[in-house]
């Protein structure tokens, strides 16, 4: 009695693992995590590999100040124009909501004016450094996809350092060095990011391209240039983006590049426009920045293609079965092969890598297993996260589709051999209870599971 089951086991083990192994073939920016497709053992999903929309990252960060009483306006002070020391009518006042300069002001609406900008106290205390750090903070994996840029409001200070951080803030490493000297400040001879080459792209550089120190029209910004970078493999304007995503999954350091979880920039040095600072008119030396861009998407290891701000806090919308912020980890009941990332490869395709049931996981919980149908109650098989019943079937505990007479299929997706009324063989209940029949049912699956869910 055992041997027909395990035959159909088989078969349908066998069917449900052959439309797995289908991956899409369409190239584009891997917005789609699976869609249906058809095969001839009927309806089935087509798993690939995903990730969510780039976007405006600021809109989900926290900022910290250090010191964190910094910020101008209390006591209300009045600041002088760095190009005309004679010019000095701009006042910030922290308890008057037009004259304050609070650090939410870098990350509001550009556009408006006058200008929106958060600004530091003065260098009052000279010559002790006027030294901030701004830290921007996500609570959670980042993948840069564009430049970071800073729009100061007075001049572009002297001495910068970016750093990022990949463990939410418990260390850093330099992304960038920024000076008008860099063999002074830093020891470092100039370069700019135009000097790189794929094999130096990770390297460490300090470039005097942004510190000029007077506010021209288009003199007040400062980079990390994120896209010089992909163009060293991607080509100038990026239209080999197939060769940038091949790079990115065979080498982990250069992933590792663009990814973070806070970014710290430290502001070491005012602009002064001079070489010495004018000790009786110290109200010209502060810094002020008027917007921080930094456009990104959530990092869901290639399993989601969407991420949800829910609570104050970034979360990734996990498919393939994973779970977890950063869809790290596989589901309950689906530890069939060890957890991975995504891939990107082979382009134009990539892979899925989705977590698979495990046979051991039939063990778990005491279920009723349908003899047809190659299913348990860890796999959820007619609810909205999966597909629905085909031609007029009803959904039953999760678990099978009712089919509406002359369909059969496990969602009803295909006409019955038999014409309309004609009934088919009863399907006997068999329980995880009969212990017999268990250990042959899981011995058989075992060995399906080596053939067809072994890792790619």
């Amino acid at each position: 009695m055992i041997w027909p089951l395990l035959f159909t086991l088989q078969a349908v083990c066998a069917s449900m693992s052959h439309a797995m192994q289908h991956y899409p073939a369409a190239w584009g920016h891997y917005d789609v995590c699976k869609s249906q497709i058809y095969t001839e053992e009927g309806l089935a999903w087509d798993y690939m590999a995903c990730q969510p929309e780039a976007t405006d990252m600021t809109k989900y960060l926290r900022v910290a100040l250090d010191p964190p009483n910094i910020t101008c306006g209390d006591p209300p002070e009045t600041y002088c124009a760095l190009e005309n020391p004679y010019m000095c009518n701009n006042e910030c006042d922290a308890t008057t909501k037009e004259l304050a300069h609070p650090p939410e002001l870098m990350f509001d609406f550009e556009g408006r004016n006058p200008t929106t900008f958060w600004q530091s106290s003065s260098w009052k205390k000279y010559p002790k450094p006027l030294q901030v750090n701004l830290t921007l903070s996500w609570n959670k994996t980042i993948e840069l996809t564009d430049d970071i840029v800073l729009t100061f409001e007075s001049g572009r200070p002297e001495q910068m350092v970016l750093e990022k951080s990949l463990d939410y803030g418990r260390t850093w490493t330099p992304y960038q060095f920024y000076a008008t000297d860099c063999l002074d400040a830093f020891t470092m001879e100039p370069k700019t990011a135009n000097d790189l080459t794929q094999r130096t792209l990770l390297d460490i550089i300090c470039t005097e391209d942004y510190s000029r120190g007077y506010v021209w029209k288009n003199d007040k910004t400062v980079r990390f240039e994120i896209k010089d970078r992909f163009a060293l493999f991607a080509g100038p304007r990026l239209h080999n983006m197939a060769s940038l995503y091949g790079q990115l999954d065979t080498t982990k350091n250069l992933r590792d590049f663009f990814t973070i979880t806070d970014l710290r920039i430290k502001l070491l040095k005012p602009a002064t426009g001079a070489t010495m600072v004018d000790e009786n008119n110290l109200s010209r030396y502060f810094y002020a920045i008027s917007d921080i861009k930094v456009q990104g998407r959530c990092k869901c290891n290639l399993h989601a293609n969407s991420c949800v701000f829910d609570k104050g806090k970034l979360g990734c919308e996990c498919e393939h079965n994973t779970t977890g912020p950063d869809c790290s980890r596989c589901k309950r009941h689906y530890h069939g092969r060890a957890w991975s990332v995504g891939s990107y490869l082979p382009i134009p395709k990539g892979t899925a890598n989705i977590c698979k049931i495990s046979p051991l996981d039939l063990l778990i919980t005491p279920s009723c297993l349908p003899c047809p149908f190659c299913f348990v109650s860890a796999a959820r098989v007619c609810d909205n996260a999966m597909l629905r019943c085909q031609n007029g079937g009803s959904c039953h505990h999760h678990q099978r589709c009712h089919c509406s007479p002359g369909f059969t299929g496990v969602l009803c997706e295909r006409a019955r051999c038999q014409g309309p009324g004609e009934s088919s063989p009863p399907c006997a209940l068999v329980t995880f209870g009969d212990f017999t029949l268990l250990k042959g049912c899981l011995l058989f699956c075992q060995m399906l599971h080596m053939y067809y869910y072994q890792a790619p």
